[in-house]
């Protein structure tokens, strides 16, 4: 039984994302949700059978697509690829010293920052990942969302305020100094206007107050 593609995968090698960033095997890539040879890719694309072929070898030995079936065709043999994952996420380890560094972008408030310590967040998680992976142990995660539409631009500031005001007391109430051997996590609370269409937002055009916590392996 072929093995079912990953949900997600973080790539942070260099020749991988150069690979996934390639206009060519990133069409090919998208095709390969589902499984096919080269020669069904070639027919369905109408592209030149050899240029399809030194493509999918090349997302193969990125490590970006597995053969999951290998069947007779003549006096040849039809390897059936398919993508290692139904989407992709590039880690900013991938960029090596160009790899963003909160640290390094000054203003806080900055857009810049913002993107620094997503990014961290991918590095990061990414990381812990390999570790629990490796250990056999499961890594939790918590996620909270929320999409909020204030009444004007001094709700925005008031909610603000008190957000942080409540972070600040549940860090004071729960953070123990005299605890070396305790889990440690890092949480980050963040907010930037809605992209229209993203998620929060409820058809109607009504944006959803509930936030959702979620854990994850």
């Amino acid at each position: 039984m072929p093995k079912s593609p990953a949900a997600l995968q973080v790539i942070e090698d260099p020749a991988q994302a150069a690979s996934v960033l390639n206009p060519i095997r990133l069409r090919l890539l998208n095709e390969l949700i589902e499984p096919d040879s080269a020669a069904g890719l070639a027919r369905r694309l109408k592209l030149p059978r050899q240029a399809v072929t030194y493509h999918v070898r090349q997302l193969e030995a990125d490590g970006l697509v597995a053969v999951v079936e290998q069947r007779k065709r003549r006096n040849c043999v039809e390897r059936v690829v398919q993508a290692t994952a139904r989407t992709y996420v590039i880690s900013p380890s991938a960029l090596g010293a160009l790899a963003v560094d909160p640290e390094r972008m000054g203003e806080r408030f900055s857009p810049t920052y913002f993107i620094a310590v997503a990014a961290q967040m991918i590095r990061d998680v990414t990381a812990l990942s390999h570790r629990a992976e490796k250990a056999d142990r499961r890594l939790i995660t918590l996620t909270i969302q929320a999409g909020v539409r204030f009444t004007d631009s001094a709700d925005q500031h008031a909610f603000t305020y008190e957000l942080a005001d409540a972070v600040d007391q549940l860090v004071t109430k729960y953070h123990r100094e005299d605890a070396p051997e305790g889990p440690e996590y890092t949480f980050t609370v963040a907010g930037h206007p809605a992209v229209s269409g993203s998620a929060g937002q409820r058809g109607d055009g009504a944006v959803s107050a509930a936030a959702v916590a979620t854990r994850s392996a």
